[in-house]
């Protein structure tokens, strides 16, 4: 292990804490081998507050939260991850390959609730600050090391991420950080172990772990030559990049190519679609640079670019980009978490170089960025989701909220229900079996609960349903907002 892993590893005397220490919170935040775990817990609590008061007011964004229950709920009973959502008797396999989610499984079974899903994820997100503020700490010493936890923590594709619900990226978090970390640090072996799980998180990792093997290949070629004449090859770093680059990219061509044309009904990919010019959209020029800015300027002032690590990003911004769904192109929702890690561990391997540049002007940069970046993460979380805990309302249950959950709680558990209200089906998939509105394929279903924001009368609800259905007959359970509520009577 050289000098620069093991000031990572193995902290000297001076930085152990006293006998005393760490009983006391006083002693935990005068010890800083302790700092990137107290930081983690803290972020811990912020992402689970965020997440568990958002779900009780009933503002879940997606029906993947949804999607997901269902599928961690069949593997918690022993079955076949099927997500009714998608489809009824949909195997989630062969939608995403994300076997990996049934680690959640074991502790849904003692708690069958959405909340266990966002409190998982949460700790998820908080765990993948350890590895970032203990690198930076041990490469750039201790206040810096936090400042880059703080930029990490706070950091906008994160916090978007927490808002959006549910999803499996939450497990590439920890999986990416740990691998940069020990890339950073020259660990091989290490970087090689945590970066072979990422193949399980998503289809498309596959090649970000790729990525990971040719950053490896070319950090040890920076190290040769800025090292001295005559250094040899470091065949451990050029057997595991070499492993990483081939199996990232046959793990992602067998998961498309094969495991989830196996699992999916019609023997495909369906996102495919997305892709290859099922829609005419094209990312504008102008969104592209604007997406791309906000992932490297306020997060690494753009000297993130300096590192090999960066080209871990790459997969994951040109899927994006070369997509027709406009969704994927911006700053909202979850997409950008997983490049998060990616960036702050780049901008420390960065900023541990620049401070031995012969540019004097790029050492003084390199000294001040970390404050930088965190004092940005910060100012921008005036306008972020978390900055929402500071706000009496969100800890509040509105009455509406009190009065759509009665309504729902009149549907019994284990009913079919169609549904086209994201909110509430966030509050029937632990108990029923749930299906999108227009996709129950020939299933009569016992209720259907609709999102109605036109004012629609409740004769023509009645009506569409009959139509959908026919031979069913409906009435009118209830209604409360915009949340409205059939049974089947006939």
């Amino acid at each position: 292990m050289d000098s620069a892993a093991a000031a990572v590893s193995a902290p000297g005397p001076e930085t152990a804490p006293a006998p005393t220490e760490g009983r006391t919170l006083a002693g935990i935040l005068r010890a800083p081998r302790l700092d990137p775990y107290w930081m983690a817990g803290a972020l811990f609590v912020l992402y689970t507050a965020l997440s568990v008061t958002r779900h009780r007011r009933m503002l879940t964004l997606s029906w993947d939260i949804g999607i997901f229950e269902q599928a961690i709920r069949t593997y918690a009973h022993f079955q076949a991850p099927v997500a009714d959502l998608k489809g009824p008797g949909v195997n989630i396999l062969g939608d995403h390959f994300s076997p990996i989610t049934a680690l959640v499984a074991p502790l849904y079974r003692l708690f069958p609730t959405p909340v266990t899903l966002l409190v998982v994820q949460a700790a998820l997100f908080a765990l993948s600050a350890v590895p970032v503020v203990r690198l930076a700490a041990g490469k750039l010493g201790r206040a810096r090391g936090l400042a880059i936890g703080i930029a990490y923590g706070f950091s906008w594709g994160i916090q978007r991420a927490v808002d959006f619900d549910f999803h499996e990226i939450a497990f590439a978090m920890p999986l990416l950080a740990f691998s940069l970390e020990a890339v950073v640090g020259r660990r091989w072996r290490a970087a090689l172990w945590w970066a072979l799980p990422l193949a399980l998180v998503k289809e498309d990792l596959g090649v970000t772990v790729a990525a990971i093997g040719a950053a490896i290949l070319l950090l040890e070629r920076r190290d040769r030559r800025h090292g001295p004449d005559g250094v040899p090859r470091d065949t451990s770093a050029t057997t595991v990049g070499g492993i990483l680059v081939v199996y990232g990219l046959a793990a992602s061509a067998l998961a498309l190519g094969v495991a989830i044309p196996a699992f999916n009904n019609s023997g495909s990919y369906d996102y495919w679609n997305k892709i290859d010019g099922g829609s005419t959209a094209a990312i504008p020029p102008l969104t592209a640079v604007r997406t791309l800015l906000w992932i490297l300027l306020p997060t690494t002032g753009l000297l993130a670019l300096r590192s090999p690590v960066a080209l871990v990003a790459l997969p994951t911004i040109a899927w994006r980009f070369v997509s027709h769904d406009d969704h994927y192109w911006g700053t909202d929702w979850h997409y950008n978490a997983v490049l998060m890690p990616v960036v702050l561990i780049a901008l420390t391997d960065a900023l541990a170089t620049a401070h031995h540049s012969p540019r004097a002007w790029l050492r003084r940069y390199a000294r001040q960025l970390p404050a930088a970046v965190a004092g940005a993460a910060l100012a921008f979380s005036a306008s972020l989701p978390l900055y929402t805990l500071t706000e009496p309302a969100t800890y509040e249950i509105p009455a509406s909220v009190k009065a759509t959950e009665r309504l729902l709680a009149r549907i019994p558990d284990g009913a079919t229900v169609e549904a086209s209200d994201v909110a509430a089906i966030s509050r029937l998939t632990s108990r029923c079996r749930v299906f999108w509105w227009g996709d129950t394929r020939g299933i009569t279903p016992a209720y259907t609960v609709q999102r109605v924001d036109d004012g629609r009368p409740v004769k023509d609800l009645l009506a569409d349903a009959a139509r959908t259905h026919p031979g069913a007959r409906y009435e009118l359970l209830g209604v409360e907002g915009t949340t409205v509520v059939l049974k089947r009577v006939a």
